[in-house]
Order: structure tokens, then C-alpha cells, then sequence
């Protein structure tokens, strides 16, 4: 083209343009460029651009996104006659190290009415911010250690993985970069594995599933995967997300077995066993020992509460025990008299121990029927307290023997010892040398019946009931002299 070329009305039209504009002529002379064009190269007039092809490869230097040099650039190829759509480049100023831009160029080529190239323009577009944020997200991505991938909408291929996905599974990043979800599937055997897809095909949200991955070596790996919609670039894709379920599915499987153990070793011990909700006691379970020998069928006590049940045959004894287990959070060997079905009363040795089941607070009680070793002991002590009537022909040595099968525990596990009156001790100390009612009674002066109302006066203050328990009583505490 001739130097004399008036473009001032081409000047006019894209001068306001938001999109940088830059007029090249056949000759490699820059003529022209818009204000965008020069802010878009850190420019304040056309001659710090350059007004030429060769000033303008002096000042600036052109590289692709991995930072290698570009052979040809944009320029050259224009220059060439070449037309071209947007070529991402990094344009950076040979005398500003702190200028750094991120351009998307395309060319456009005038000719005349013969064909020949008039004017060379390109056109370029500031995208600096968009790979900031891109390589922002893309620092996020790869660092963030929740596995995630991301996948090509338009031909359902991964193009993205980061290293918590690679951790989680075993795969090298080449053996998921280029595959489709068909082949690294990410939704398999997921529970709504068909809306799943439906909602991939359409680029819509994924809502939150557990899937089951297939893993390199052949092992699967539970997950839950989540796909939600975003652009990489211009091009539309799916990241997905996921949670390793691993340990929870192992957690999950350990406890399954152990409930399992608990249920079986609670329905076969051969100890009468409850489970109980702790707050309002309802019952929760029974076992086989329970109905044998209480006689409550399991259906007629689930879910009834322990008083409704009726095994407490003593209000005073249950609320001690309530007490007790209120203090400590546990009880054992709490003796008590419990009532079966039919009302028959058992001596049982009660434990109860606070435990979790499925996360909720429960009690689980122990009943042992000791009604056969109790009527044992009251037939012995009978024996004891009949041939104890006359304390006279046995030794202080044999008595203390007979004593400690009364108090197995010793003279320390005794009760503490209480506070009696002259009169007391001496009918007590009368009592020890073997004599009866009538004896006592002329010894001390008095009736017969006074000393019997002293005898049941010193019963009382000594928890006992029988003759012989007193004998053995103050035979332990010094009125055997």
C-alpha cells in the first residue's frame, strides 16, 4: 500500500473499542493502535509500543502458558498472511520486569480490490485476570487434599485430578488425565447412579451419593461423590468431589459385629439378663435365663418400665438401689428380694452397669437367683442358734467359729456397734452365759416380761432377730464373760 492512506475514519470506528486494535501495514510499520491495545502493553503512546515490527520484538517478550519462547508469534504469522482465532499468549516488557499481561489474540487481513494485503490488524483481548483466577483455583485444586477431579463436559473426559484423588485410589495422574467416566468411573454402583448421569449430561449439580470406586489393583473403595458445574475457561466441565468412607464403612462393620457378639452372649448367658433404657427404665431386652426363671414373657415386658414389670418385692430395697446406682453409675452384688410372675419370691444378687447401645444411654442389669444358697445359710443358722441355746458346753474358741460362719467377713465387716443400756448389756451378757427368760428375770429382780421387752429392745438396736444371732453378737463384742 501507498504511505498516503488516509484510515482516519478506520481510526474512528475503533478507537472506542473495548478490545485492544493494532494496525500493522504490509512494510512492518506500526501505524496505529487504539488506547486498549497500549494499556494493554503497559503503553503510553504508539512510539513506547513500537513503530515497527522489529522495535516492537525488541521491547516485548511473547511466551506460551508454559512459559516457553514462541517461535512465531503472532505478528510473524500475521505478517505471513496468516488468519488465526485467539491464541493465548504471556506478554511480558523487556525493560519492565513487573509487567507481566496474559493476552488472547486473534488476526484479521484487509486487501484491496486486487486481493493484495492492504492493512494487517490485530486484535487483542486482555485475559490477565482469568488466568489469575485460574491459577489461583488451580493452586487451590491441587493443594486442597479432599480428592477431587474435574471432567469435560463436552466429551466426558477427565482433564483435571489433584493429589488427594490420586492418595485415595492408587492412580497416577495418567491413568485418569484423557479417560472418559465410562472408563475411571467415578459413579459406580452410586446409589442414584442413572440421575447421576442424566444430571452430568445436562452440566447440572450432582447432589451428594455414596458410590463404590473400582480401584487400580483391583479393590473398590466406598465414597461419597458430589459433581457440581464450573468453567475452565470457556469450556464448560464438572468437578467432582468426595469423601472417603473407608474408615466409616470399617467403624460401621466393627460395631455391627460387636452388637452382634453383645446380642448373641445377652440371649445365651445363663444369668437372668435385662436391658433397660436409662432415662424412665423401659425395657429394652431380656433373655432366655430372664423368662425361665421370672417368668415374664418377652413380649409382655418390651417396653414396659421396670416398676410396671413388678420385680421389687421391698419399695425400700429398690429405692436404696436407685440410690446407689444414682451415686455411682454402677451397683454390685446388690442383694434384694425380687418377685417372679406368679409372685414367688427370690433372694437375687443384683448388678447393673451403665453402657452404650447405638448411641443411646442404657442399663444393662444382672440378676442372679441366690435363693438356694440363702435357704442353705438360714437352715445353718438355725442349727447354729439351736444348739447355741446353751452356750455352756462350748468353748470361747468354738463359739468365735460358729460366729464367723454368721459373719463370714470377720469382726471388721460387722456392723458398728451401738449404744445399749445398762440394763441391755447386763440381760445381753445373762443371754450369752445360756440362761433363758425366766432366769435372767430372777437374777436381776425383775419380771419375765420386762426382760423380754428388753431382750426385743436390744434385738432391734442389733438388727437381729433370733436368740442365737445375740449370742454370737456378744460373744464377738466382749459380753461373753
Amino acid at each position: 500500500m501507498t504511505t498516503g492512506v488516509d484510515r482516519s475514519q478506520l481510526h474512528q470506528i475503533i478507537a472506542g473499542l473495548t478490545e485492544g486494535v493494532i494496525l500493522i501495514e504490509p512494510d512492518q510499520r506500526i501505524t496505529w493502535a487504539n488506547a486498549a491495545a497500549l494499556a494493554m502493553h503497559g503503553a503510553d503512546d504508539l512510539a513506547e509500543l513500537g513503530d515497527t515490527v522489529a522495535a516492537y520484538r525488541g521491547r516485548f517478550t511473547l511466551r506460551y502458558r508454559n512459559h516457553h519462547v514462541i517461535a512465531r508469534t503472532p505478528i510473524d504469522r500475521l505478517l505471513a498472511g496468516e488468519t488465526f482465532e485467539e491464541v493465548i499468549v504471556n506478554v511480558r516488557r523487556t525493560d519492565r520486569p513487573d509487567f507481566d499481561a496474559m493476552q488472547r489474540i486473534r488476526s484479521l487481513v484487509l486487501t484491496d480490490a486486487a486481493g493484495a494485503p492492504d492493512c494487517l490488524v490485530l486484535i487483542l483481548a486482555d485475559v490477565t485476570a482469568q488466568f489469575e483466577a485460574e491459577a489461583r483455583f488451580e493452586k487451590t485444586f491441587n493443594a486442597n487434599p479432599a480428592p477431587a477431579l474435574i471432567c469435560r463436559l463436552s466429551d466426558l473426559r477427565h482433564v483435571k485430578v489433584n493429589l488427594g484423588f490420586l492418595e485415595m485410589t492408587g492412580y497416577r495422574s495418567e491413568d485418569v488425565i484423557g479417560r472418559s467416566v465410562y472408563e475411571v468411573d467415578v459413579l459406580n454402583e452410586a446409589r442414584s447412579r442413572d440421575l447421576a448421569i442424566a444430571r452430568l449430561n445436562a452440566g447440572e449439580t450432582i447432589p451428594q451419593m455414596e458410590a463404590c470406586l473400582r480401584l487400580p489393583d483391583g479393590g473398590t473403595r466406598f465414597v461419597i461423590v458430589a459433581g457440581q458445574p464450573i468453567a475452565m475457561g470457556d469450556e464448560p466441565c464438572m468437578l467432582f468431589t468426595f469423601a472417603d468412607l473407608e474408615l466409616r464403612k470399617k467403624a460401621e462393620t466393627a460395631l455391627r459385629h460387636s452388637e452382634e457378639r453383645f446380642a448373641k452372649a445377652f440371649r445365651l448367658t445363663p444369668v437372668p439378663t435385662l436391658l433397660c433404657r436409662a432415662e424412665g427404665l423401659t425395657v429394652l431386652g431380656v433373655n432366655e435365663a430372664f423368662i425361665r426363671v421370672f417368668g415374664h414373657a418377652e413380649d409382655v415386658v418390651m417396653g414396659e418400665g421396670l416398676d410396671a414389670v413388678g420385680l421389687w418385692a421391698d419399695r425400700t430395697q429398690h429405692a436404696r438401689f436407685a440410690a446407689d446406682l444414682a451415686a455411682g453409675g454402677s451397683v454390685l452384688g446388690f442383694e434384694a428380694c425380687l418377685l417372679g410372675r406368679d409372685g414367688t419370691e427370690m433372694d437375687c444378687l443384683v448388678s447393673a452397669e451403665s453402657v452404650t447401645i447405638g448411641d443411646e444411654a442404657c442399663l444393662l442389669a444382672v440378676l442372679q437367683d441366690i435363693s438356694d444358697r440363702k435357704r442353705s445359710e438360714r437352715e445353718l443358722f438355725d442349727a447354729i442358734e439351736t444348739v447355741m441355746a446353751d452356750t455352756s458346753w462350748f468353748s470361747r474358741g468354738l463359739i468365735e467359729k460358729l460366729g464367723s460362719l454368721r459373719h463370714p467377713g470377720g469382726p471388721g465387716a460387722a456392723p458398728a456397734r451401738p449404744e445399749l443400756t445398762r440394763r441391755e448389756a447386763e440381760v445381753l451378757r445373762l443371754i450369752c452365759q445360756g440362761l433363758g427368760d425366766a432366769a435372767i428375770a430372777k437374777r436381776l429382780g425383775l419380771t419375765p416380761n420386762t426382760v423380754r421387752n428388753h431382750a426385743a429392745a436390744l434385738y432391734r438396736k442389733l438388727g437381729i432377730h433370733r436368740r442365737g444371732e445375740a449370742i454370737i453378737w456378744g460373744r464377738e463384742n466382749g459380753f461373753g464373760g
